[in-house]
């Protein structure tokens, strides 16, 4: 594989963010919290709440107000998940984090799993908790979850040619450096879609991926976000990504082969 970011293995993490996006997560913002700090103690945690009428914002302004290491991004509205976690980079670049975690507010990613993701990310550009390679267990979720999130991932893989089990997973360790070698200025998805084309940009910027496996539990409290719209979006972007890609390889190619025609001599 191509090194572009290229990670020193066994390279210190540095200072770590685990941004967390909430939308009405009343019930589960402090829980969340209190569980990342208690599994991970020197992270800082950065909630990034769109606005929310139930309250989430102010709960969580009182957690950063008893715990130096939380913080609070209050941004004007619902905007979706893509770009809450887009926020949360920007954030944790202008204060010279080294590292950044994605985490649901739900609890469906376990925060006594981010060690291992973060001792995992001492060899990786990219860590991916996934729910889908080998010792990995998903908890509560009915046989259509199973069967559309394995489906999407696979035609994912083979459409886009990236060589992880769970591309749409989100529960991530990406370092600063990898996101900085795309451009996320381009990034306009949301959902699984996010997740996916932050899997394609950092492959294509030569990043090492590693996946570490989870066990995934469905929330507890509260209401899903997901939706069809959400799934629909993920399909029509990754078929748009992969007609892309197999286009500039095309003219990758063409180029290749008129170069060479004038090399030779």
């Amino acid at each position: 594989m191509s090194r572009a970011v290229g990670v020193r293995p066994g390279a210190a993490l540095g200072r770590v963010l685990v941004v967390i996006p909430t939308y009405n997560e009343a019930d589960n913002v402090a829980p969340i919290v209190g569980r990342v700090r208690a599994a991970a103690p020197d992270v800082d945690v950065l909630v990034a709440d769109d606005n929310s009428p139930d309250g989430t914002g102010v709960l969580a302004d009182a957690l950063a107000a008893a715990d130096g290491r939380v913080h609070v991004l209050h941004r004007p509205g619902k905007q979706g998940l893509g770009a809450a976690y887009l926020a949360g980079f920007g954030w944790a670049r202008e204060r010279g984090y080294d590292a950044v975690v994605e985490m649901d507010a739900d609890g469906s990613h376990a925060p006594e799993d981010l060690p291992r993701l973060l001792a995992a990310a001492g060899d990786a550009d990219v860590v991916i908790g996934s729910r889908w390679c080998r010792g990995a267990k998903v908890v509560d979720w009915p046989l259509r979850r199973l069967l559309l999130s394995r489906c999407g991932n696979l035609y994912a893989r083979l459409a886009l040619g990236v060589p992880v089990a769970d591309a749409t997973g989100g529960y991530r360790v990406y370092r600063l450096a990898a996101l900085d070698a795309v451009d996320l200025g381009s990034v306009c998805s949301q959902g699984y879609s996010f997740q996916v084309e932050l899997s394609r940009l950092t492959h294509r910027a030569g990043a090492r991926i590693v996946e570490v496996p989870i066990t995934f539990a469905e929330r507890q409290r509260g209401a899903s976000k997901m939706s069809a719209m959400i799934v629909a979006e993920a399909l029509w972007r990754i078929s748009v990504w992969a007609v892309q890609d197999r286009r500039a390889a095309r003219r990758r190619g063409v180029r290749g082969a008129g170069d060479a025609r004038v090399r030779w001599p």
